[in-house]
């Protein structure tokens, strides 16, 4: 277990040194058993955190994501989350202002996660697999750069597919009535 869990940390060292050393615009810390993001990376990547634009955690056990993140990768485009526990975002992910998509798929949210409403510049949205009933029709309507939301596999009850449909001027992908989950 322990041999694990230090191989784990090597890994995570091994691609925030790879991508401070290189200059990368990309952080990949996906697989790596997570279940926080490490606080020592916020020190150790503060020279090139303006030039990251892409963050990959997908897969890990994350339950929650801090304030600091977004205020530190604040030229974040892409954030792929996908495969967490996570059952809400911090307030301050709205502040992204350059985010475009964002990856949130298979995870544990039971609401539409609205700190992304305010990220002005978000174009894609991955929720599918999660559990959310209720879609919030004015808050999405009001997203003027929104493109795509994917809501498959979550139990979107049939009185918000009547609502949501019309209202809506983005590519919305819902599962088949039939193939919804149960909440």
């Amino acid at each position: 277990m322990q041999r694990r869990m230090g191989e784990a940390v090597a890994r995570v060292a091994r691609r925030v040194n790879e991508a401070v050393e290189a200059r990368e615009d990309a952080l990949d810390l996906a697989d790596c058993k997570l279940v926080a993001f490490p606080a020592g990376i916020y020190k150790a990547m503060r020279s090139v955190a303006e030039g990251i634009h892409r963050i990959s955690l997908a897969n890990n056990e994350l339950r929650a994501l801090a304030g600091r993140f977004a205020t530190t990768f604040s030229q974040l485009r892409e954030l792929n989350l996908e495969g967490n526990l996570l059952h809400r975002l911090p307030e301050e992910l709205g502040s992204l202002l350059h985010l475009r998509a964002i990856n949130l798929a298979r995870n544990k949210f039971r609401r539409f996660p609205e700190p992304l409403a305010a990220a002005p510049a978000l174009e894609s949205i991955d929720l599918e697999g999660n559990e959310i009933a209720e879609v919030p029709v004015e808050v999405l309507a009001s997203m003027a750069s929104l493109r795509s939301l994917n809501l498959r596999a979550n139990p979107v009850c049939p009185d918000m597919r009547l609502l949501v449909r019309p209202l809506v001027p983005f590519e919305l992908l819902l599962s088949p009535e039939g193939d919804v989950p149960e909440a």
